[in-house]
């Protein structure tokens, strides 16, 4: 799941893209479970509000700067995929998606 056995704060993973149910039109990928625990373990007291943390993120060609959110349910992270991204890479909701985050700020 790990980009390389040098590189602790970067990560790649596939998982679906989901809309979330509530009233607004929000997109998520779910970070998996160990990948979660290890962003929380390395950001511990380096959060921002909400418990939420700095990254970089890279789904196909799109690259952008976003916050991961945890999600208290899944007890993970969850990361928001803006509509752009969605429609630069041609996904929508119930696609698998390659997902790239790397750590930012203080806490990497």
């Amino acid at each position: 799941m790990r980009a390389s056995a040098d590189d602790t704060t970067t990560y790649d993973f596939t998982a679906a893209l989901y809309e979330w149910t509530g009233p607004s039109a929000w997109h998520f990928v779910t970070v998996p479970v160990a990948i979660s625990d290890e962003i929380d373990a390395r950001t511990e007291g380096f959060t921002n509000g909400f418990g939420s943390v700095r990254v970089l993120v890279r789904i196909g060609g799109s690259e952008w700067m976003t916050s991961l959110f945890p999600d208290s349910k899944q007890q993970s992270y969850v990361l928001p995929v803006k509509k752009a991204v969605r429609q630069a890479e041609g996904i929508e909701a119930g696609d698998d998606v390659r997902v790239r985050l790397e750590l930012a700020g203080p806490s990497t």
